[in-house]
């Protein structure tokens, strides 16, 4: 190193540490990038940044998961989208990886059934990642199936579940898998859930695809979409927004 760089170097590590021995604020401040700005709505409207997925109007971003026919098959009614029993499984026609997602879900007021025949559904993340949807509210089931779960695998911290016929919300926070280009795993999905406000799942690692039978595994993929199951209960959903992170 020259001279004059070497000294140079010396009077901008003597000014820097002159600064913090003084305290400058300064040294810790970032101005840039500015984060953008965006109305964040309410309990009853959707981020100015989201992507809507049903407002309470029509199924315009869904489709039959089972063969992708448009409308998909549930009940639209007064602004609540509703499993209509043995109509299958419904996706979004949009796809995604990482996201925020807002799902507010009602299991029938009328109970019927016990463990997971009562008020069962699912939200599938990229299809196959299944955050459950059932009432957990005073009925027993095992611990990694109740409402909060990710389903077959990871327990929810507690339970959180309101009463039939209420009103819930999910909170998700999700980072999708990441594939070597030969299909090795090279980074597992995590989750992050809140259940009525309340965290159930904290940067959860999801071993795999969800299983009915037998262990998860991962199989490479990409982007894919938000599904909701029919599992033959008249559970009911509003308000449904995704924002890309």
């Amino acid at each position: 190193m020259k001279k004059q760089s070497f000294l140079l170097s010396l009077a901008i590590i003597g000014s820097l540490s002159a600064c913090v021995a003084q305290g400058d604020p300064k040294l810790s401040e970032q101005w840039k990038p500015v984060p953008p700005v965006i109305n964040p709505g309410s309990s009853a409207q959707a981020p100015s940044d989201a992507i809507v997925l049903f407002d309470g109007k029509n199924l315009s971003e869904w489709v039959s998961a089972k063969d992708g026919s448009s409308p998909a098959g549930w009940l639209v009614e007064n602004g609540i989208l509703t499993v209509k029993a043995g109509t299958g499984d419904i996706k979004t026609k949009q796809q995604f990886e990482d996201f925020q997602l807002h799902v507010e879900w009602r299991t029938p007021a009328k109970v019927e059934g016990d463990g997971q025949g009562r008020g069962n559904s699912g939200i599938f993340l990229m299809e196959q990642y299944e955050l459950q949807v059932l009432d957990s509210y005073g009925s027993t089931t095992y611990s990694n199936g109740q409402a909060g779960s990710i389903y077959k695998q990871t327990m929810p911290l507690v339970n959180a579940c309101k009463g039939p016929g209420e009103w819930q919300t999910y909170d998700v926070i999700f980072t999708a898998p990441r594939f070597h280009d030969n299909g090795m795993l090279k980074s597992p999905a995590k989750i992050t859930v809140l259940h009525n406000n309340i965290l159930v799942q904290n940067n959860t690692t999801i071993a795999g695809a969800t299983e009915y039978i037998g262990l998860a595994t991962y199989k490479k993929h990409g982007p894919l979409g938000i599904k909701l199951q029919d599992h033959g209960n008249p559970v009911s959903f509003r308000n449904i927004w995704l924002r890309k992170l």
